[in-house]
């Protein structure tokens, strides 16, 4: 199962004590997943399409609970390999079914659920407002599996929708992005903080928790592998360093001899032949007196203009 998935299953469980909110939920889940179907003006029904049975389920539980009218749950068996099943929710024609369109916003006049007609009470108060988002992704949303990149989004087919649902979200300090995808409008979130508070605003505790757990794995991960980059990097800087001092050493050493230096350039050049491996603030610490890394750093960079003009010729021993 999916992260997406089990985020669904987790929020299709929750149901809001009032009333309220669950008719701000319902009004979500019917406006992303629901068809409006008239076939006269007094014979209006409604069908509901999820690939999520507990989706499914909520839909028909809030419906029956709150309006008390017909309905059913049909099962489409997925007919390709890996081809999940669709649960559709008939909501069928009676007189109740226009009052139930009106009371959550939806227009039945018109016979569609992407116009701009919007009843601002669905959505007023703050608890209802997370319970209509609640109901929007359960009905259009997904996120990604946290391991990987960071992606929440909700998918509308209706640009009056996506920016409702964009100015619903934003009242709860969340800055969603909205894009075209061919016919659909996608409302998203890419930063790891900004999906931890949608999810927080929906009430997916649970998932919250384990998004925030990876997150905090992967953060710590991440870290570590910076320091261990960081750490290699300088050790590779470090040994080639040194490497480039000893080749300049011995082959002053090979050409004059190291008696032929000025004495500080000469203890420094010995130290290092003797300790080729360790770090030039500790190569200064064995001087005496000690030196500081850039003292180190000026001999031998001295030195290294030695070699250079040795191997010109043009070299003169002062």
């Amino acid at each position: 199962m999916s992260f997406s998935q089990k985020v669904k299953n987790e929020l299709a469980r929750k149901l809001s004590p009032r009333k309220c909110c669950q008719l701000a939920e319902l009004a979500g889940l019917i406006r992303m997943d629901g068809t409006v179907q008239i076939r006269g003006k007094e014979d209006i029904g409604i069908l509901v399409s999820t690939e999520n049975a507990a989706v499914a389920r909520k839909i028909f539980t809030l419906t029956k609970k709150l309006f008390k009218i017909r309905a059913e749950i049909v099962v489409r068996r997925g007919v390709r390999p890996r081809k999940n099943n669709t649960y559709m929710v008939k909501i069928f024609s009676q007189p109740e079914v226009k009052a139930l369109l009106q009371i959550l916003g939806i227009d039945g006049e018109t016979g569609g659920l992407g116009s701009d007609y919007w009843n601002p009470k669905v959505a007023k108060d703050f608890c209802c407002s997370k319970a209509y988002l609640r109901g929007i992704f359960l009905g259009g949303g997904s996120v990604s599996d946290p391991e990987g990149n960071y992606h929440l989004e909700i998918v509308t087919a209706d640009e009056f929708h996506a920016r409702k649902i964009k100015d619903i979200i934003s009242r709860f300090n969340l800055q969603p992005k909205v894009a075209r995808r061919k016919e659909w409008y996608v409302i998203y979130f890419k930063e790891s903080e900004q999906i931890i508070g949608f999810l927080n605003v929906v009430g997916a505790y649970s998932a919250l928790l384990k998004f925030e757990d990876v997150r905090i794995r992967k953060d710590m991960r991440n870290r570590v592998n910076r320091l261990v980059n960081c750490e290699t990097a300088n050790l590779n800087k470090t040994i080639n360093a040194s490497l480039r001092q000893l080749e300049n050493i011995n082959y002053i050493q090979q050409a004059v001899g190291l008696e032929s230096l000025p004495r500080s350039l000469r203890e420094i050049a010995e130290l290092r032949l003797r300790y080729p491996d360790i770090s030039l603030k500790e190569l200064g610490q064995l001087l005496t007196p000690p030196v500081g890394k850039s003292g180190v750093n000026h001999r031998m960079r001295k030195l290294e203009k030695i070699a250079e003009e040795l191997r010109k010729g043009s070299w003169q021993q002062k």
